[in-house]
């Protein structure tokens, strides 16, 4: 076989992974803007298809929390939700089970499909992810995550890129949501119950974890190139 047509073959396989990817992105922004989706962070949505529907509506809470994290919806929000649908402690549990599936969802989905166009797309960044990450995946993306500003889609798909093993950074950002997961569903579990303290408690509970998670990035911002969830 010919250089140039193992060339071919490789450049063609990269062109049907991106626009794959293209696709996916674009049936997700139809689903969200034109098929409704978008009321289901809608209070009167989740009060008729999620707090009144029992183990169906857990289901509809999670996969919709492992959907909207996938495509980049701000997790706070996620959260919030489903501390409102179903109180603090079972609304943190939930949030954070759908958003770390969401997490898998985007890892596994750029690593599998989108490897290609992401090279090509954010090209030295990924560099930077995977030294930083390859130190300790778990470690390093607990990291990541209790730090609260930057694009969780983004560090999501340019881990998937990297030559760190799966397990590690899915299960790292999972607990490593969970912090700010609570402070949101607190809040969101306070949306039916005027109470000054549970707004108060959920206030200084963010400002510890963003403290937190400041205190362990700048441990190891000298290590790596920056990067935030």
């Amino acid at each position: 076989m010919s250089a140039v047509s193992s060339e071919s073959k490789v450049s063609m396989k990269a062109l049907i992974k991106g626009l794959a990817m293209l696709g996916v992105m674009a049936l997700s922004v139809y689903l969200i803007r034109y098929a409704g989706l978008a009321d289901a962070l809608d209070t009167h949505w989740m009060d008729e298809h999620v707090r009144s529907r029992g183990l169906a509506g857990v289901l509809t809470y999670v996969g919709l929390a492992a959907f909207f994290s996938a495509v980049g919806f701000p997790r706070q929000i996620i959260c919030f939700m489903g501390g409102y649908a179903y109180g603090f402690a079972l609304g943190t549990l939930l949030g954070t089970i759908g958003t770390g599936l969401g997490c898998a969802g985007a890892f596994i989905y750029s690593r599998l499909v989108g490897r290609s166009f992401i090279k090509r797309k954010f090209g030295s960044r990924i560099q930077k992810v995977d030294d930083f990450l390859s130190r300790s995946p778990f470690n390093m993306a607990l990291t990541i995550r209790f730090f609260p500003l930057g694009s969780n889609v983004i560090t999501n798909v340019l881990a998937g890129v990297t030559s760190i093993p799966a397990m590690p950074f899915i299960l790292g950002s999972t607990v490593g949501y969970l912090p700010q997961n609570m402070v949101f569903a607190l809040f969101g579990s306070g949306v039916e119950v005027s109470s000054t303290l549970r707004m108060v408690v959920a206030v200084v509970l963010f400002a510890i974890s963003s403290y937190l998670g400041f205190r362990i990035y700048r441990k190891y911002r000298n290590q790596a190139g920056a990067v935030v969830e």
